[in-house]
């Protein structure tokens, strides 16, 4: 007896490793932990492209490539400059922050690749056509007016349109090369209320549409936000794009939503969605799908999932964000993907090439604040947490020159160096308030300092902590810890950044030696 119980509970472990064996070679969700709102994702062959939203940043609206729909990087950018106003300049007082091209439309149609967006900013719809979605080059024509949340759609027949709205959704048929809407079409109503599914009284109304054609049947996803719920999904089907369409709620667990269809080679199915997650953004989920009764049914009975049947994740680094020492060979290009500006930067302003191995910030005007300086350079923290180190020389920083690492969101917060007449100082400011506040400054005696910035997203901690260090070994922290909301001025994860400003006088630059990312951080 003896016996056959240890065997049973030897046979039970086994068991149990097997599980954990399997769960730990398996895909897990979120399937990035990072800010990668607004998905679009399109499969040609056995390869998988996705769009985001960007908004503010150039270059802009990113294209990630996959081959198993887990590990993703990213290859390219449909614009590096979505137009040249103020307002995306950071010039005569004004900025975008939250604005910029919002949601876009990722389509593959005889033989070149569509990519669409809208931009509050200009007030304009914009379509990118390539025929090499990984090096371009990009075709961009826009229109008027700025089709929110649109879907892109090419049917059968020949005819394309873009399907748009929040709450009451439209439909207007473009012209066939895509470059505007057909002469003499008018919009029309496609679905009066396609909130009404989820029986929304107010709260978010449906918007961010995507549409779909299987098996000749028409399926419209869209998020809705009900009052005193939760971000849901809900799909609409058709036999005919003009209608009658029926609606259902498709999903509303964890506040998971807005998304769409996608399937694999092999014939599996999912639904790409996002789910708002604190200071690190808006991070991309997978949920299976099974059909029933020609309708898509998401999810393990209603619930995502946290793991799934695909490859694990090797990680978010170098795909999604990665480490830069600076050092360009000859021919490479100025700055890998995974920086994008705060707003659009002035390029006689910053290189890689005047210092070798050193990115150089250059001070062509003053500015009073941070977000309104030109010329930071960013990219997305990540997690569950991440942090971001440099190494700044300032002994070309002018009296009022201001630079170093910030953690960029509206209530941000920022390490770095304050040059004044005579002398340099280590500062830590803090705008948890949502105003600046110096927190606290060390005397720097020295040309050099390393600056650390680590985020702690855990269980949605959204905390960082800023450090500085002499000799790059020992790390002393600075100031106080930062809480991280997610502000919808800014509308977007806490991202590092690097910048330097100007507030007495121009002509003064700082060297950044490498920008270094990890997964990990110090404090538990």
């Amino acid at each position: 007896m003896k016996s056959l119980l240890a065997n049973s509970g030897l046979l039970l472990l086994a068991l149990v490793l097997t599980q954990l064996s399997a769960n730990a070679q398996n895909a897990r969700n979120p399937i990035i932990f990072a800010d990668v709102p607004d998905m679009a994702i399109i499969r040609a062959g056995d390869t998988y492209y996705m769009s985001s939203t960007t908004m503010h940043l150039s270059p802009g609206l990113p294209i990630m490539k996959s081959k198993d729909l887990v590990n993703w990087r990213l290859v390219s950018y449909a614009y590096d400059t979505l137009a040249n106003v103020d307002a995306l300049n950071l010039t005569n007082g004004k900025s975008t922050y939250g604005r910029g091209s919002w949601a876009s439309s990722l389509r593959f149609h005889n033989g070149f690749y569509y990519v669409t967006t809208f931009a509050q900013t200009t007030g304009k719809t914009y379509v990118y056509t390539t025929k090499d979605i990984e090096k371009g080059p990009w075709k961009e024509v826009s229109f008027k007016p700025s089709y929110h949340d649109h879907s892109l759609f090419f049917d059968d027949d020949g005819r394309t349109y873009l399907i748009y709205g929040a709450g009451k959704l439209k439909l207007v048929e473009l012209t066939a090369d895509v470059s505007g809407v057909k002469p003499g079409t008018t919009e029309q109503v496609l679905i009066e209320n396609a909130s009404a599914p989820s029986g929304t009284g107010g709260g978010l109304p449906a918007e961010g549409s995507q549409l779909f054609k299987v098996n000749g049947k028409y399926y419209l996803f869209n998020i809705t936000w009900p009052k005193g719920g939760m971000r849901t999904v809900v799909i609409h089907r058709a036999d005919k794009l003009t209608g009658p369409w029926e609606g259902r709620v498709a999903l509303q667990d964890l506040g998971v939503a807005q998304g769409g269809l996608i399937d694999t080679p092999d014939g599996r199915w999912y639904a790409y969605l996002f789910r708002d997650f604190g200071g690190v953004g808006r991070i991309p989920y997978l949920v299976p799908i099974k059909w029933e009764d020609g309708w898509p049914v998401l999810g393990v009975t209603g619930k995502v999932p946290e793991t799934l049947d695909l490859p694990a994740s090797t990680g978010l680094i170098p795909g999604i964000v990665a480490s830069d020492e600076f050092t360009r060979q000859k021919g490479e290009p100025g700055l890998p993907l995974v920086w994008q500006w705060n707003h659009n930067p002035n390029n006689s302003l910053w290189s890689v090439t005047e210092r070798k191995g050193f990115l150089r910030l250059k001070t062509g005007r003053t500015d009073t604040s941070v977000v309104m300086a030109r010329n930071t350079l960013t990219q997305r923290t990540i997690g569950p947490a991440s942090s971001g180190t440099t190494l700044l020389d300032a002994s070309n920083l002018k009296a009022g020159d201001f630079a170093g690492l910030i953690l960029l969101q509206k209530n941000y917060g920022l390490v770095g160096v304050k040059a004044e007449a005579g002398s340099r100082s280590i500062v830590m400011v803090s705008a948890v308030t949502g105003k600046p506040v110096e927190v606290q400054r060390v005397p720097l005696s020295q040309k050099t300092v390393y600056l650390k910035a680590e985020c702690d997203f855990r269980n949605r901690k959204d905390i960082a902590h800023f450090f500085y260090s002499l000799d790059g070994k020992a790390w002393l922290p600075i100031g106080e810890a930062l809480k991280m909301p997610y502000t919808i001025p800014h509308f977007m994860g806490y991202r590092f950044g690097l910048f330097s400003y100007a507030t007495q006088q121009t002509g003064g630059f700082a060297d950044f030696d490498y920008f270094r990312i990890t997964d990990t951080i110090s404090s538990n």
